[in-house]
C-alpha cells in the first residue's frame, strides 16, 4: 500500500483518522500500531513476522544494555542488537547481490556458478534498519532513555507514515512525542495542507515526468539521440525529486495529524551551488544519519586530509549501496563521493568564483549525470547512456507527450522557486510558517481540497503510479 493509491486515500486513511480521533487518548498509540501493522501486512504479509520478531528482540536487547551494570555487558548487548539488525539487512537486501557478484567472478574463470534461491526484499527494510540502529546507539550513548513499553518502540519502528520510505526519524527526537504528546488543531490542519501538497507533487508532477523518463530509458539505447537522452534524464531528475520529496511531505503531514513532528527531508536541493551543498538539501535525514553515525565515528574532519577524503568515500560508497544492491548504486555513491572530495580539495573555491548562476548550473548538470547511474539497470547501460549525452547525435527534440511541456515548466518553477523573490515568499508561506490566521486557513483549506481532488482524479483515471523509493 502506498500513499498515492485509492485504497489508502479513500479507505485506509479516512477510517484510520475517524477511529483515531474518537477513541480515548490512552488508546491512540494502539490505534497507530494496529493501523501500521495492517498497512505493512497489506504489502508484505510474509515479512510481518520477521519484522515483529526483530522488533521484540531488539527491544529487550536494548533494555538489557541500558540496565547492564558494566561497560562490558553494555557492549555485548549493543553488539548483539546491531548484529541482529544489520544481519537482517545484509541477508535480505545483499545476499542476492553477493552471490550474483561471486558467480560472475567465478564464471569468468570457467567455473560452475553457485546455486542460490533468490531472496525476496522486504518492503522498507533499509528504513527499518536505520531506525533500529539509532535506537540502539542512542541508548548506548545515553542520549535518551529507551522506551518502557514494547508497543511504543514498535510504533517508533513501524509507524506507517515513515515505515516504507522515511524520513529517517531519530529516536531521541521522537521518543517523548510517542510516549506523551499534545495534539493541536493547528498542527492537524498543517498536516492536511502538507499532505495535499505532497500528494500533488507525487501524482501531478512526478508521475508525468516518470512517463517521459520511462519511455526514453526503456527504449533502444543504440538509436537514442543526444536531445532525447537529455530529455530523458531531465525528466528523471524532476521525477525522483518530486516523487521522493512529495512522499516525505505526505509522511510529515500524516505525522502532524497524529501530533507527531517529523524532521524535514528536503530543502530545494536543485538550487545547490555545489555537491556539498546538494547533500545538505537532499534527503537531509539520510545525510545527517551518515554524518553522525558513520562519518564522525570514523574520525570526521578531525583526522588528516587523506584519511578525511577516504572517510568521505567510504560513507558515500555505503550510501550508494544502501540505496540498492547493485553496482550502479555503488558507482553512484562513488560519483558523489568523488565530487565531495574535490569540493574539499579545490572545487568549492572554483565554484565560488564562477558566481551563483553558473555554479548552480554546473552542480545541477553533475547531479543529473549522477542520476543516470541511479536510474540505469546496469553499469553498461549507464555508461552507454552518458555517452549518448555527449555524442551530439541528431534526432527529434521531444517525444510525443502533450502533458510533458506544461508539467516540466511547473516542475522547474517549484524546484527553483527560491531563486525568485516572490517564490521565496511563497515557499516560506507554505513550508516555514507554523501559524495562520482565519483567512489564510480558508485559503489553504480550499487549495488543499482542490489538490486532493485533482490528485485522486488523476489516480483513478490512470493505472500508472510508480514510486521510486518503495523498493529501498
Amino acid at each position: 500500500m502506498v500513499f498515492s493509491s485509492t485504497l489508502f486515500l479513500l479507505y485506509f486513511l479516512p477510517v484510520f483518522l475517524l477511529i483515531y480521533h474518537i477513541v480515548p487518548k490512552s488508546w491512540k498509540n494502539y490505534i497507530i500500531l494496529l493501523a501500521s501493522i495492517i498497512f505493512y501486512a497489506w504489502g508484505a504479509p510474509k515479512f510481518l513476522f520477521v519484522i515483529a520478531g526483530a522488533i521484540i528482540l531488539t527491544f529487550y536487547l536494548v533494555k538489557g544494555l541500558y540496565e547492564a551494570d558494566s561497560i562490558k555487558k553494555k557492549r555485548i548487548f549493543t553488539s548483539l542488537a546491531i548484529f541482529l539488525n544489520l544481519g537482517l539487512l545484509a541477508y535480505f537486501k545483499y545476499a542476492n547481490f553477493f552471490i550474483d557478484s561471486v558467480n560472475f567472478l567465478i564464471s569468468s574463470f570457467g567455473l560452475k556458478p553457485m546455486k542460490w534461491i533468490e531472496i525476496a526484499l522486504p518492503i522498507g527494510i533499509s528504513f527499518y534498519t536505520f531506525h533500529s540502529i539509532t535506537y540502539i546507539i542512542d541508548a548506548y550513548r545515553n542520549v535518551h532513555k529507551p522506551f518502557k513499553k514494547l508497543s511504543e518502540y514498535a510504533i517508533y519502528i513501524m509507524a506507517f507514515p515513515h515505515m516504507i520510505a522515511g524520513p529517517i526519524v531519530r529516536f531521541n527526537t521522537i521518543a517523548d512525542q510517542i510516549a506523551s504528546r499534545n495534539e493541536t488543531i493547528d498542527d492537524k490542519l498543517l498536516g492536511v495542507y502538507r499532505f495535499a501538497i505532497g500528494l500533488a507533487k507525487k501524482v501531478l508532477i512526478a508521475n508525468i515526468m516518470a512517463a517521459q523518463a520511462d519511455a526514453i530509458f526503456n527504449g533502444d539505447i543504440l538509436t537514442l539521440s543526444t536531445p532525447n537522452a537529455w530529455l530523458g534524464i531531465i525528466a528523471y531528475t524532476f521525477q525522483i525529486y518530486f516523487d521522493f520529496s512529495g512522499y516525505s511531505d505526505m509522511a510529515i503531514g500524516l505525522a502532524l495529524m497524529m501530533g507527531l513532528k517529523f524532521p524535514e527531508n528536503f530543502n530545494l536541493p536543485y538550487t545547490a551551488k555545489s555537491i556539498t551543498e546538494f547533500w545538505r538539501r537532499w534527503h537531509i535525514t539520510l545525510g545527517s544519519f551518515m554524518k553522525d553515525y558513520l562519518y564522525i565515528p570514523l574520525g570526521g574532519n578531525r583526522v588528516g586530509k587523506r584519511k578525511m577524503y577516504f572517510n568521505l568515500w567510504i560513507v558515500f560508497l555505503i550510501s550508494g549501496l544502501w540505496h540498492g544492491a547493485s553496482w550502479n548504486f555503488v558507482a553512484w555513491g562513488a560519483f558523489h563521493g568523488l565530487f565531495l572530495v574535490l569540493d574539499k580539495m579545490f572545487l568549492l573555491k572554483v565554484l565560488n568564483k564562477m558566481g551563483g548562476f553558473f555554479s548552480n548550473l554546473l552542480t545541477f548538470i553533475i547531479v543529473m549525470i549522477g542520476w543516470v547511474l541511479f536510474r540505469s539497470d546496469s553499469l553498461d547501460f549507464a555508461f552507454a547512456y552518458i555517452g549518448k549525452l555527449f555524442s551530439f547525435t541528431g534526432g527529434n527534440l521531444f517525444l510525443p507527450n502533450p502533458d510533458f511541456i506544461r508539467i516540466i515548466l511547473i516542475a522547474v518553477f517549484f524546484a527553483f522557486i527560491t531563486k525568485f523573490k516572490f517564490g521565496q515568499k511563497l515557499n516560506d508561506f507554505f513550508f516555514q510558517k507554523q501559524l495562520y490566521n482565519t483567512k489564510q486557513h480558508i485559503l489553504l483549506s480550499g487549495l488543499s481540497l482542490i489538490l486532493l481532488l485533482l490528485s485522486i482524479s488523476f489516480i483513478i483515471s490512470s493505472d500508472f503510479n510508480p514510486f521510486i523509493y518503495f523498493r529501498f
